[in-house]
């Protein structure tokens, strides 16, 4: 699912088609349109001159001229009224339009303003959200790089107000830096079990901790090696079995390719990325308690220690698995974000 939000000058962009918020006439509008058409050259404006009007929520295509792109994909949305004169539905179309165009152009990457907020006074919340869900739906079907562009700050942090607690649950609940202002860098909470150890293991070495404590014959490596709990591999078809999920259902979401999730199931030996299962997680739509034993399987879990995956038990609690969303709202808090982690 290749999507990235970047703040530039949406002209400046070296892709295959550029999306024009067009006005519904073939002038030059303000904004964005003006930009564009004044990067592109006054050849723009004549091809723009020959397609003629087009209709709210339709998109159609003309060469880039001047720009550092193929095509640019005029495409016209709604004015905003008051939400009930059809502006959620007409911009709904505007973004399917052009991505429906950008695919049948044969486009590999595209990149998007945030649409109708300029001049046609879209709340840019709103927008947002609209945005995402139709990047989000063409993306579970199609391959193809999406940028949306914006340039204001303002616009840049609309991100962050999707998830406005992140921040502060992250603040509240990282250990490591309290730890190191109050105890300095030798810090080690004697309460925490070591990351690698899942809920089940670290129950078995208290077990043997006991008998050892009560003088009882400990029980030899092979048997104890013989209680090991199934594979990552296994789980992961354990899963799609109690889930009813096929493979496209879980890897088309979480951004994992068809062939990273074959070997995933089908490799024993192999040990993805920590990054890869936290994505695969969010495309089982995993809770908590089964996240971290996914990630377990391998070693791995989700502590306080670690900003980033703060910000994971925080999405993963509150039932968020949209990774889009996700990396907009990790972007803007300054973390990595998990697009493009394979």
């Amino acid at each position: 699912m290749p999507f990235e939000i970047v703040r530039n000058d949406i002209t400046k962009m070296q892709v295959d088609a550029i999306v024009n918020t067009a006005n519904p006439e073939p002038v030059v509008g303000s904004g964005t349109d003006y930009a564009i058409h004044k990067a592109a050259g006054p050849e723009l404006l004549e091809a723009r001159r020959v397609v003629g009007c087009i209709a709210p929520g339709h998109s159609v295509s003309t060469s880039a001229f001047g720009l550092s792109a193929k095509y640019v994909l005029h495409t016209v949305t709604p004015a905003w009224k008051d939400g009930r004169h059809r502006e959620a539905e007409l911009l709904r179309e505007a973004y399917d339009a052009a991505l429906n165009l950008a695919e049948q152009l044969h486009c590999e990457s595209v990149a998007f303003p945030l649409m109708a907020t300029g001049n046609y006074a879209y709340p840019r919340d709103i927008a947002m959200r609209a945005a995402i869900n139709a990047f989000t739906d063409f993306l579970m079907c199609h391959e193809m790089l999406i940028y949306l562009v914006v340039f204001s700050d303002k616009s840049y942090q609309l991100a962050g107000s999707l998830f406005g607690g992140l921040k502060s649950f992250i603040d509240d609940n990282y250990v490591a830096e309290h730890a190191a202002e109050e105890y300095a860098w030798g810090y080690r909470d004697p309460n925490r079990r070591p990351a690698s150890l899942s809920g089940s293991a670290a129950n078995r070495i208290d077990a043997r901790k006991d008998e050892r404590q009560s003088g009882a014959q400990p029980i030899d490596l092979k048997s104890y090696i013989s209680t090991a709990e199934c594979g990552l591999s296994q789980y992961v078809q354990e899963l799609l079995r109690e889930t009813g999920m096929s493979g496209p259902d879980v890897y088309g979401p979480a951004d994992i390719s068809r062939q990273l999730f074959s070997r995933i199931i089908n490799d024993r030996n192999y040990v993805p990325r920590k990054n890869t299962l936290v994505k695969l997680a969010l495309g089982f739509h995993l809770d908590m308690e089964q996240t971290q034993k996914l990630l377990g399987k391998v070693g791995y879990a989700l502590t306080n220690s670690s900003k980033s995956d703060l910000a994971m038990q925080y999405f993963i609690e509150r039932g968020e698995y949209n990774l889009i969303e996700i990396d907009f709202a990790l972007d803007e808090v300054g973390l990595p974000t998990l697009n493009g982690s394979e």
